[in-house]
């Protein structure tokens, strides 16, 4: 195994400092009104949201504010196992609890029918909102890991499949890429009609996963300016630094760092059974090593990659992991890759299976997510394609990145 050399990459680091203070402002500026005395929900995913805790604390303050009485609901499809447990764990990970936030989180699995106009499907959302005087959702705006279109991962997502919890994730699911790309901003514009939803805030992070825009959406607005903030959120997407690599070692996969453990947008690899893969990146082998505890076992999108550990594989709970997998119907995301001892091993596999003689001129990387790409370990031959880039430094020299048991050096 060759030495590897530790860069960083320099991205867009435009970012707001006063994450209250900017949030407090936007809604100030968007008068909205709430009705003293109402029940408000306030909807909340499972995704790894930079400073989500210090949002839903102000926002719930906002309502505070204006007479009403907020709580909290999980509003995230099938995640966490689709239990009401479950997913009050998940939101617990990140921070948002009765304890941090000041007010209930009431979670449940149970939804209402609503009357839609379509018959190609079932429109639900989440008992526990509808009932409620309103809905708040607060979700961030990026690309999707299985489709393009002109709003993808959101709120209008969250509106559907978030609050529709995992019956309307089975709704939408069952037709495939078309369920997600053209009929769930069909049905989340019949959800925005029905009045429930009073507005959303709408996040965007930069390449550092840090809170770079803040917007409040209302439902009259919310289709267009979604469209328009997830065009900014593409540009300010983090990348890799080539587009062909030999072996990419990724440290870590996790449901808190994208929905398919790792972001398919970043690996190049979309694993769905009738849908184009993408040109680029070209990755020959992708090594995961394991885990994070807040993804609860969840290990949707292992199949993304060729080699894992037996320290990943112990920790898989399958339970919740093919219930998101047979739900999302994109089975190719759940096969389990071919396991190793140790990564150092699963690197000999995937070096044996690309016929690499000679490891010098071989284009290596190595991540420690998919998310976080501002550091990262490259071989000489990288680092020789990198020669100039005014976007990369040097980190650290080149160091031996396994331990003498195999598995992977600190980052």
């Amino acid at each position: 195994m060759p030495k590897l050399i530790k860069i960083r990459q320099s991205f867009d680091d435009q970012h707001i400092t006063d994450i209250t203070g900017a949030l407090r402002s936007k809604l100030d500026g968007s008068r909205i009104k709430i009705k003293p005395g109402s029940n408000i929900a306030v909807a909340v995913g499972s995704r790894g949201i930079g400073n989500i805790n210090q949002i839903v604390k102000e926002a719930v303050e906002y309502i505070k504010d204006q007479g009403a009485c907020p709580f909290i609901v999980p509003a995230m499809g099938s995640h966490g196992g689709a239990t009401a447990k479950g997913q009050t764990a998940l939101l617990a990970d990140m921070g948002i609890s009765k304890e941090s936030i000041g007010v209930p989180v009431i979670s449940s699995m149970d939804v209402i029918e609503l009357p839609g106009s379509s018959n190609m499907y079932k429109l639900y959302m989440d008992k526990v909102s509808y009932m409620s005087d309103g809905v708040v959702v607060i979700n961030r705006i990026k690309m999707h890991t299985d489709f393009r279109g002109k709003t993808e991962s959101g709120l209008l997502k969250m509106c559907v499949i978030g609050l529709g919890k995992h019956k309307q994730a089975l709704e939408m699911h069952r037709h495939g890429i078309h369920g997600l790309r053209d009929l769930v901003p069909q049905a989340a514009c019949e959800i925005l009609e029905t009045g429930k939803i009073l507005f959303g805030i709408g996040l965007i992070e930069n390449a550092y996963d840090q809170t770079a825009i803040i917007e409040v959406l209302t439902p009259r607005n919310m289709a267009q300016e979604e469209s328009r903030l997830l065009d900014i959120s593409r540009k300010m997407m983090p990348s890799l630094p080539v587009s062909e690599i030999d072996i990419l070692i990724v440290d870590m996969m996790g449901k808190d760092i994208s929905g398919t453990g790792m972001d398919t947008n970043i690996l190049g690899r979309l694993r769905i059974i009738g849908e184009p893969e993408f040109t680029s990146p070209f990755i020959k082998r992708v090594i995961v090593s394991d885990i994070s505890p807040a993804s609860h076992g969840n290990v949707l999108g292992i199949g993304l990659a060729d080699f894992t550990t037996k320290k990943l594989f112990s920790k898989i709970d399958f339970a919740s992991t093919y219930e998101n997998v047979l739900t999302s119907s994109f089975l190719e995301r759940g096969k389990i890759p071919v396991i190793a001892e140790n990564t150092k091993q699963a690197f000999e596999f995937a070096q044996k299976s690309l016929g690499i003689t000679d490891l010098s001129t071989a284009k290596i990387i190595r991540i420690k997510n998919t998310l976080n790409l501002d550091e990262l370990y490259v071989s000489d031959e990288i680092m020789r394609m990198l020669n100039g880039d005014p976007n990369i430094s040097l980190a650290d020299p080149a160091k031996e990145i396994f331990t003498t048991e195999g598995e992977l050096d600190i980052f």
